[in-house]
């Protein structure tokens, strides 16, 4: 498959994109009150976390894929 390079960057930004905002989210899903009761974390917190882990995963994914793209056009 040939990705065009204006796809490249696209896809690249995505990844860069995703690694700029899901950590910051993640800090504030730590501070959220909701997220420990007792000292132990809530479904809330650890519901997030797999959702914030599992777009960083598909963020890096996507990222690697444009900058293999982008070197490759």
């Amino acid at each position: 498959m040939v990705i065009s390079r204006r796809w490249a960057v696209f896809l690249t930004a995505v990844g860069v994109w995703t690694w700029v905002i899901w950590p910051r989210f993640g800090l504030a899903i730590w501070k959220d009150d909701r997220s420990f009761a007792d000292g132990r974390p809530t479904a809330f917190l650890l519901i997030h976390a797999v959702l914030i882990v599992t777009s960083l995963a598909i963020g890096t994914v996507v990222g690697v894929l444009g900058v293999k793209a982008w070197r490759r056009s």
